[in-house]
């Protein structure tokens, strides 16, 4: 999915070479259009998925950082198309940009990373919900918080629904851990995932719940 005028690139061109290509064919002259529009600075958000123990996520960023982690459940065809509307329309299969991200999510899921060095993009987040997602990240890895207590940590302690609200809507599950924050009286309380896939990240890092 990506919007251009014909000036800036020649993605005609490009996809005329691809009448009876092969697979690998396609995945190289997708890797050009993707270099070709990095160079030319129109590479506004780049996406890929990535295989995980809870589903297939799509991976999306942008020049400043990781913009968004989405499950299936989530429908990713939906999510791109919101990315298209708040971000830019130009929007690509483009995984090298993404490389970093994926690895760092295979070294997490087979428990080698407890936490994650990535630039990230929070403009999907505004006002208090923002805050909030910057004080999710201090949460360590192997630990809970209630969202009570979220709601206090951003200067806020009786915007407990609030709280609830920026963990449910985080366009960046799991890189940052809106699945630490539980209830007050240790139930799990809802995720963007599902419960499930909040039990099998809170039981991968070995949290007490």
């Amino acid at each position: 999915m990506m919007a251009q005028s014909a000036d800036d690139l020649d993605v005609t061109g490009l996809f005329s070479e691809t009448a009876g290509a092969g697979e690998d064919a396609m995945a190289r002259l997708r890797a050009r259009l993707a270099a070709d529009a990095e160079a030319a600075g129109i590479l506004d958000v780049a996406y890929r998925t990535v295989d995980s123990p809870v589903g297939v996520l799509l991976l999306a960023a942008t020049g400043e950082g990781l913009v968004r982690v989405a499950y299936a459940s989530e429908d990713h065809d939906r999510v791109l198309g919101q990315l298209a509307a708040r971000v830019s329309p130009r929007v690509l299969l483009a995984p090298g940009r993404l490389d970093p991200a994926a690895r760092e999510l295979d070294e997490y899921f087979a428990g080698r990373r407890t936490s994650f060095d990535l630039p990230l993009d929070l403009r999907l987040s505004n006002g208090f919900r923002r805050v909030v997602l910057t004080h999710l990240t201090g949460i360590a890895y192997g630990s809970t918080a209630s969202y009570s207590g979220v709601a206090a940590a951003a200067g806020h302690p009786n915007a407990v629904r609030a709280a609830a609200t920026a963990c449910s809507t985080n366009p960046l599950p799991v890189v940052v851990p809106c699945h630490r924050v539980i209830k007050s009286d240790g139930t799990l309380g809802k995720y963007v995932g599902g419960p499930d896939v909040k039990r099998v990240l809170l039981t991968l890092e070995g949290a007490a719940v």
